[in-house]
């Protein structure tokens, strides 16, 4: 991609998260922690629904989309499986109702809230396959128009409740959310209307589904693990703590905007960016360069973020003030997995998803013991420790089996220097609230150590991407 079509991509996301940090601070101070918690419980929910019910075919539509020449054919054959699926699961809740799924997000058996839900995991489903159309497409304006509208408009919801109607009812916070869902569903659906169509009048090929299904179905034990990976934290919280404490990591997980707009620009572009340098040869230096750099804007977001997570508390309530601790582990788990897009190519390149699958069971696995020992007694504290140490460990599988099945990068000081992030980060969520002062301190030590370290590659960053950016 070009620097003016990762710009339209970059629009969605910087603008979600300039949204979602005008949004995040008037829902605490409209909801309690325990109402916030909630939200995060069906965010889960939407993940793993999306998780599963694809089947690996998401992924398998963007494996093939550049090579199939029937592309409306190969999106018809892509979600028919999991469509059928969906079907089945929402005849079968209304035979059974919808209190179940309500009573298990929310705590709360309600009729009404688990048909919302429904409608909330069936639109993140279409908006799913129907936003990689965009992505491969490389329409990043449509793309990111798709993504700022909604979260706009569930900001619109809650600053009308906040200044007239001043409810504190989950029900207005749930049909708020789910509203901003259906939008994005709907506006996905507008902007590949062209593809929709040409799909619809497609054939149904069970012998393109069954290879599908071959190179994705793989993926979903791997996608369940890495599904697990991100949300055992929130499941343990639910469990074994309490909604308030869910609620105080959400809110900070959620602070991590910067990083996660930061994973979302990249991998959008990265995904075409690296097959097209694939097919074309003379890669693996370009492939080099790309860690190199993405390792350096990866420790110095955590160090400005250590160095200034205090602020959080001038926007939030005072009961939120643990959030500026933990704020910084939050961090791990977008800039690590961003991170580890980049030295992963291998086990894309040679196709053997089983090490993917590998190294998200291994992390998994790791968070799992990680959240057992440290959540019943740090609650919020050790959920964001856990999840971070895990994504370190996630890193590293992912970069040694790539390296063991293509070819060895240099990783030694990808290794270090992300260790001394995670530690740092560590520290500073269990540590920080007796030695805030120290920690800060330590963060402002760290970064002047890496200026010097990375002086380097600081130099190429700015000569060969800022100044070349300014000039054009």
């Amino acid at each position: 991609m070009n620097r003016k079509t990762v710009g339209a991509f970059a629009i969605g996301p910087i603008g979600s998260a300039v949204i979602g940090f005008i949004t995040l601070p008037i829902m605490t101070w409209i909801y309690p922690a325990d109402e916030v918690g909630r939200i995060a419980m069906l965010q889960i929910a939407s993940s793993f629904f999306v998780l599963v019910f694809c089947l690996g075919l998401d992924q398998a539509f963007v494996r093939d989309f550049h090579e199939c020449k029937d592309k409306p054919k190969l999106l018809l054959n892509s979600m028919v499986p999991g469509l059928f699926l969906v079907s089945f699961m929402v005849l079968a809740l209304f035979v059974i109702g919808g209190q179940y799924l309500s009573g298990w997000l929310f705590g709360i058996a309600n009729s009404s809230l688990g048909l919302i839900a429904v409608a909330c995991l069936i639109s993140v489903f279409l908006s799913r396959f129907l936003s990689l159309i965009l992505r491969m497409e490389e329409k990043g304006v449509a793309y990111s128009v798709s993504q700022v509208l909604p979260k706009a408009i569930f900001l619109l919801f809650l600053l009308i409740n906040y200044l007239t109607i001043q409810s504190d009812s989950f029900l207005f916070l749930l049909g708020a959310y789910s509203l901003s869902l259906v939008v994005v569903m709907l506006l996905f659906a507008w902007n590949t209307r062209h593809m929709i169509l040409s799909a619809l009048a497609a054939s149904i090929d069970f012998r393109q589904i069954r290879t599908l299904l071959q190179y994705g179905s793989p993926l979903i034990l791997g996608g369940a693990a890495f599904w697990a990976l991100t949300t055992l934290d929130r499941m343990f919280l639910r469990n074994f703590s309490s909604f308030t404490e869910l609620g105080f990591y959400s809110v900070a997980s959620n602070f991590a905007a910067a990083a996660i707009v930061f994973q979302s620009v990249f991998s959008t572009v990265w995904v075409p960016t690296v097959y097209r340098w694939l097919n074309d040869g003379d890669y693996e230096a370009k492939i080099d360069t790309v860690t190199e750099k993405v390792l350096v804007v990866t420790f110095f977001l955590f160090v400005l973020t250590g160095l200034f997570s205090w602020l959080v508390t001038y926007i939030l309530p005072p009961e939120y003030n643990a959030v500026q601790y933990i704020v910084i582990a939050c961090m791990a788990y977008p800039l690590f997995y961003t991170l580890s897009e980049t030295t992963v190519v291998g086990i894309n390149v040679s196709k053997k998803s089983i090490y993917a699958m590998l190294a998200a069971i291994i992390a998994m696995l790791f968070s799992a013991l990680g959240n057992y020992v440290f959540v019943p007694e740090f609650g919020a504290k050790g959920a964001a420790v856990s999840t971070a140490s895990a994504f370190w460990i996630f890193l590293v599988c992912r970069t040694e089996f790539s390296c063991h099945v293509w070819r060895a990068v240099p990783r030694v000081r990808l290794y270090c220097s992300t260790l001394i992030c995670l530690i740092a980060s560590v520290c500073s969520a269990l540590l920080g609230a007796s030695y805030k002062y120290h920690m800060i301190t330590g963060w402002f030590i760290l970064g002047v150590v890496g200026g010097i370290y990375f002086s380097g590659t600081l130099k190429k960053i700015y000569c060969e991407d800022i100044s070349r950016s300014a000039q054009s």
